[in-house]
């Protein structure tokens, strides 16, 4: 029978410059890019504002209330890394604070999300380590589990895969299957350009139901207009 408990070490990760791309998009326009598949939901809010960032996912399965699991993926991850925390049940116990945020930015981790909750949020913030959480929540953990690490998780509703790319700022958090990573950000950044064009035309006065032709819509949905 095979081992239910697995710490991969060796991950296949997208490009940096690719990264790069979808970072600079942020999670709305990547969201919508990509046929507004990938948002892990509403649940997930930032520790920190005006953060934008974006990195291969590292996988951590963990059982609810114990933290050891993220302990061991601390040892796999590489510079830019964004470790993905889920739990075998659900949780809001403060598996992660400013000790294993230490930890991880001496690996070059630039932030964690997780389905669960974080704790020492004033000092997450001073020492700029961006994350993105369930909840907030002094209540303590144990290391007493066993977990998986780089495996197959789900986040919010989303497959979360070793690799695939975890896109995080103010508006929550988008995970791009690493396959599709590199066509992601073509398709970003032609939203990018679209939406500028389109930016200036209603900065001109133009208005969108006359720009989007939504007249000939509302009509036939029986809008009238009353003065």
């Amino acid at each position: 029978m095979p081992n239910r408990h697995l710490v991969v070490r060796n991950i296949t990760r997208p490009t940096a410059e690719v990264v790069a791309r979808l970072a600079q998009a942020g999670v709305s326009t990547v969201h919508e890019a990509i046929g507004r598949r990938g948002f892990a939901g509403t649940g997930l809010r930032p520790n920190q504002r005006n953060a934008r960032i974006a990195g291969p996912a590292v996988t951590v399965s963990s059982h609810p209330g114990d933290n050891l699991m993220i302990h061991a993926a601390v040892e796999v991850c590489r510079p830019g890394d964004i470790l993905v925390v889920t739990t075998t049940s659900p949780s809001t116990d403060g598996m992660f604070g400013d000790l294993l945020a230490t930890s991880l930015a001496a690996r070059g981790v630039i932030g964690l999300v997780t389905a669960a909750g974080v704790r020492d949020t004033a000092e997450l913030r001073e020492m700029g380590f961006h994350v993105w959480a369930r909840s907030v929540s002094a209540q303590g953990t144990v290391k007493a589990s066993p977990g998986s690490v780089n495996v197959p998780v789900t986040l919010g509703g989303v497959s979360v895969h070793p690799g695939d790319v975890i896109v995080a700022d103010d508006d929550g958090v988008v995970v791009v299957p690493l396959a599709e990573a590199g066509e992601a950000a073509e398709l970003a950044e032609k939203r990018i350009a679209k939406e500028a064009a389109t930016r200036e035309v209603l900065r001109s006065g133009t208005l969108g139901v006359d720009y989007y032709g939504l007249r000939a819509r509302l009509a036939e949905l029986g809008v009238t207009y009353q003065d």
